[in-house]
């Protein structure tokens, strides 16, 4: 095998000891390989492998998920330049980004249950789902920061007026009742973080995100196999363990991508007259595409759509098959004019 790439990584373990390791890429016969090595103190090595196949925009997936895991556990690269990305938003962007950091090593779990409780609550008599309510994050800065007033709330990132007025009267009561020990302005927060801690943080962000995107590109490849094979979404179900909304969803962007899904679409409404697809088609034209129920009522009526929801479902996933093939054509059309 021929290495392409290794960079010398190393941490300081609680113990005050010197850890050193190796990541590496290697091909051989036009197959990569992508792995991480333990550089013992008595010479033993020991290997991990992260990665063996042909796609290298795989493998490039794999080396960012796995190396910010790696980061993430304190190991820094010896040689530096390798993972740098640039900050987005400059300063503004890195001070909020450390107050979420400390709100998630060092906030109140137990008035973070408090409020995820409280969330849970306002949903279910909304009829919102939660994260309307609230993100995580900001529940997270809510239970370390405490604050007491509506002006201290506006101090922290992703909480604006909207939500003040909404919401800040019920959080500012679950503070009252916590004991906090730091108040307001927040810049102790900065001299207070590590920067080793932060970093740290910031790396286990990466890593959640790069698995999202392994995952993503894992499954598009899947499904695009799986469509030149001729497979139907329900085969496609087993393949991915994604629901059939979501791999319609998923079709939508192969499409918005320029990737050719028509052959599972023909499959799939292989079962509906032309009739009943023409009838759609014109709704659209005459309704538009961004909306699907003004669709649903005009070709099936409103009793049909207030039907039971296994079989408004179905009819919401064909719209939005026979959806894919409208705007198809559409930007097809836009092309040659």
């Amino acid at each position: 095998m021929q290495i392409v790439f290794m960079n010398q990584m190393s941490r300081t373990d609680e113990a005050g000891h010197l850890c050193l390791a190796q990541v590496w890429i290697g091909e051989e016969e036009g197959v990569w390989q992508l792995g991480w090595r333990d550089l013992e103190p008595d010479g033993e090595e020991s290997d991990d492998d992260w990665y063996e196949g042909n796609s290298w925009n795989e493998l490039l997936y794999v080396y960012r998920h796995q190396l910010a895991r790696k980061l993430g556990e304190g190991y820094r690269p010896m040689i530096e330049g390798v993972f740098n990305e640039p900050d987005e938003g400059g300063a503004r962007n890195i001070n909020s980004q450390k107050l979420y950091c400390y709100s998630e090593l060092y906030g109140s779990e137990e008035l973070y249950t408090e409020l995820c409780a409280w969330r849970r609550r306002k949903a279910a008599s909304g009829r919102k789902a939660p994260y309307f309510i609230a993100s995580n994050r900001v529940l997270r800065l809510i239970s370390a920061f405490m604050p007491l007033t509506e002006n201290e709330l506006l101090q922290l990132p992703g909480i604006g007026t909207t939500k003040v007025s909404e919401y800040g009267v019920e959080w500012l009561e679950m503070t009252a009742k916590a004991e906090r020990k730091q108040g307001f302005p927040l810049d102790w927060v900065y001299e207070q973080l590590s920067e080793d801690a932060f970093h740290s943080w910031l790396y286990k962000q990466k890593e959640l995100r790069y698995k999202q995107e392994l995952d993503r590109f894992r499954i598009r490849r899947t499904m695009l196999l799986a469509i030149a094979e001729g497979a139907s979404l329900s085969e496609l179900e087993q393949r991915t363990s994604l629901s059939r909304r979501d791999l319609v969803e998923q079709l939508e962007e192969l499409e918005k991508d320029g990737y050719d899904t028509e052959r599972l679409i023909q499959f799939e409404l292989s079962e509906m007259s032309h009739q009943e697809q023409a009838e759609i088609w014109k709704a659209f034209e005459e309704l538009g595409d961004t909306f699907l129920k003004p669709v649903l009522q005009r070709v099936y009526g409103q009793e049909r759509e207030n039907e039971e929801a296994a079989g408004t479902e179905t009819l919401y996933e064909r719209l939005r098959l026979i959806r894919i093939r409208f705007r198809r054509d559409i930007s097809m059309k836009a092309s040659v004019s």
